[in-house]
């Protein structure tokens, strides 16, 4: 499996024959700027969105409409995406889980908002948000948890799904910030990696992951924070 983070909550994954984009909000993101949108999404076959906020389903439109690839999120958002043009978008709800040739996504619970500001100033509902567990044939299993608080079903996830790499928020304001999530991740979960994301692209969160990294204490080494556009293997 090869990951590449794009900052803010944006990856792409490649396992098997798939490649993955989650969250891909490129354009408009300040840690992708002046990166390659047509290298990231290069041979996309799958998005997977976490929840309906602009920085969060990003180019999504574009991505799908270009490339034809398979779009996995909650149902209203699913739904509110083939309006705009996306063909083969494949709803789901919390609890639920969808099975591909290389890999499945489960959607869990995350403790958040989702909606969309439309052009005339409204809001549009885009149901619950959710975290996202992958399953891969060929590699760890990968919990992107969206944008959430911590809550104590947390240890249900690690019951049920064991994820080994984790993409965790923990720029605050928006999301928890870095001493809730390192409580999270140490309390909850047996992580081999945690990658923090979801700080220093919006002027109110966090500038820097470090403050998480100090508040996982003993489990620091436990903490990746790659580099914007490189990808490296799990």
């Amino acid at each position: 499996m090869k990951i590449t983070y794009f900052g803010h909550s944006a990856f792409r994954i490649e396992t098997g024959s798939s490649i993955i984009l989650i969250d891909p909000f490129l354009s408009g993101n300040p840690h992708f700027e002046g990166k390659d949108v047509a290298a990231a999404m290069s041979g996309v076959t799958h998005i997977l969105l976490s929840h309906g906020h602009f920085d969060h389903v990003g180019d999504t439109v574009d991505i799908a409409k270009s490339t034809g690839c398979k779009v996995v999120g909650n149902f209203e958002l699913v739904s509110w995406l083939g309006k705009k043009g996306v063909e083969a978008g494949e709803p789901a709800n919390t609890g639920g889980t969808v099975v591909f040739d290389d890999f499945s996504v489960t959607l869990t619970q995350a403790f958040h908002s989702s909606g969309s500001v439309e052009e005339d100033g409204t809001v549009t509902y885009l149901g619950m948000p959710n975290g996202l567990v992958i399953h891969a044939n060929d590699g760890p299993t990968v919990y992107h948890m969206g944008d959430t608080d911590i809550f104590g079903d947390m240890a249900l996830i690690e019951e049920l799904h064991a994820p080994k790499v984790a993409m965790v928020p923990v720029g605050d304001r928006l999301t928890m910030g870095a001493a809730v999530a390192a409580i999270a991740c140490r309390r909850y979960f047996n992580f081999d990696k945690i990658i923090p994301i979801h700080w220093g692209t919006l002027p109110i969160l966090d500038k820097t992951p470090d403050k998480f990294k100090e508040a996982m204490e003993g489990d620091a080494g436990k903490v990746m924070t790659p580099a914007v556009g490189e990808p490296f293997d799990m």
